[in-house]
């Protein structure tokens, strides 16, 4: 419910009150009991709402028919983060991809904004009234913009595509900041890189993925893309609508996944997070674990010694720049475990290829002969396989 108020405020609504249900199964009418939800009514009334938020998903008949009951607005909680969305949507692409998960939850809840006025009529001769027309209508131009949308986000797909091939030749490796909503990437990411990234505790923030270049401590550069926060319960039309963007995800060498280790649904909002890498097939990617905002934490022993448990992670404070240095160990030694080891003669007109073993790798060795540029060096898989017509035969 702490969750809950948050996103509430970040929609600009102001609380008046809450009701609490315990049910074994919910109410396939009003998702609350029919009881429940005259006592909803009833606090409607004395504090004079003109909105309820239900902290789940309704169906659009559960939405109906408690709406008919407590005579107010009534929105679920994926419509707020869809609102919530909307507001923060600033670039072409972040209003198309809102704007086709908001019609994608609007399209099968039409039906409700047209029975209060006029119900299908039944009779021989009959095929219905008005209202009917005026839905049937309005279904067709909402399909009709959601296959513009899906249009318009196709050539975005392809452009971000165009822009990670051109990252691709560039031989550093790449990694997604990931994390729930206001753990602190955007922050981070500001420290590290110097960068001044928008970053607000505001949930949501961030909508738009960032990209800038961090220089690790040994010389080696790599690539981190600040992507959107995750939630609980993330709408699956946000994972549909915003699938161009979270691609950056998908295609990242590894992840830098950041916690909120003062947050007391720590561990649960670290599981959600898995899950929705999961549902994106990004799970199984190598991952670096932050836990952000340490300066925040009482329990500082604690916190070591979950961090002493989990593999290749660190406590970090994006705040006052505690445990970067730590960070940094952490993303190293995660490169150095994707590097491959490559044994190349370059010819001395493509040296620019001994340099780049040097900059995003780890030259062993590297003779310089007649016949070329004789280099063993553990790089990167893309470098690895511009190297591999050299290979020594």
């Amino acid at each position: 419910m702490a969750e809950l108020h948050a996103l509430a405020a970040t929609a600009g609504a102001e609380p008046a009150c809450e009701v609490h249900q315990h049910r074994r199964e919910p109410d396939a009418a009003y998702y609350v009991g029919k009881g429940k939800a005259d006592e909803i009514a009833e606090e409607v009334r004395r504090h004079r709402a003109d909105l309820v938020i239900v902290d789940t998903e309704l169906s659009p008949i559960q939405q109906r028919n408690l709406q008919d009951v407590v005579d107010t607005r009534v929105i679920d909680r994926t419509q707020l983060i869809l609102d919530i969305f909307g507001q923060r949507a600033h670039t072409r692409e972040g209003k198309l991809q809102v704007e086709l998960a908001q019609l994608g939850y609007l399209l099968p809840r039409l039906m409700n904004l047209y029975t209060k006025f006029e119900r299908q009529q039944g009779g021989i001769g009959v095929r219905g009234g008005a209202g009917e027309t005026k839905l049937e209508t309005d279904r067709r131009k909402v399909r009709q913009r959601i296959a513009d949308l899906e249009e318009e986000l196709a050539e975005v797909r392809s452009q971000r595509q165009q822009q990670r091939a051109m990252r691709r030749r560039l031989p550093f490796p790449t990694a997604s900041l990931v994390g729930y909503t206001s753990a602190g990437k955007s922050t981070l990411l500001n420290k590290l890189t110097g960068a001044d990234v928008y970053a607000d505790a505001r949930l949501f923030a961030t909508l738009d993925p960032t990209t800038r270049r961090v220089v690790l401590p040994d010389g080696w550069a790599v690539l981190v893309t600040d992507t959107v926060g995750f939630i609980r319960n993330l709408p699956h039309h946000l994972v549909a609508a915003f699938r161009a963007t979270l691609e950056e995800v998908t295609e990242a060498d590894f992840l830098i996944h950041v916690v909120d280790a003062s947050h007391p649904e720590m561990e649960i909002q670290e599981e959600a997070v898995l899950e929705v890498l999961d549902e994106l097939g990004a799970g199984s990617k190598p991952v670096v674990t932050a836990y952000n905002k340490s300066d925040l934490v009482s329990d500082q022993y604690a916190l070591r010694a979950r961090v002493a448990r989990a593999h290749r992670a660190c406590y970090v404070s994006a705040l006052t720049a505690e445990g970067i240095p730590a960070l940094m160990d952490c993303i190293v030694a995660t490169l150095q475990s994707l590097l491959h080891r490559v044994s190349v003669r370059i010819p001395y007109d493509r040296s620019e290829l001994v340099a780049q073993c040097y900059e995003c790798g780890r030259v062993v060795r590297a003779d310089y002969r007649d016949d070329g540029i004789h280099v063993v060096a553990d790089v990167i898989a893309d470098l690895a396989g511009k190297l591999e017509p050299f290979g020594n035969r």
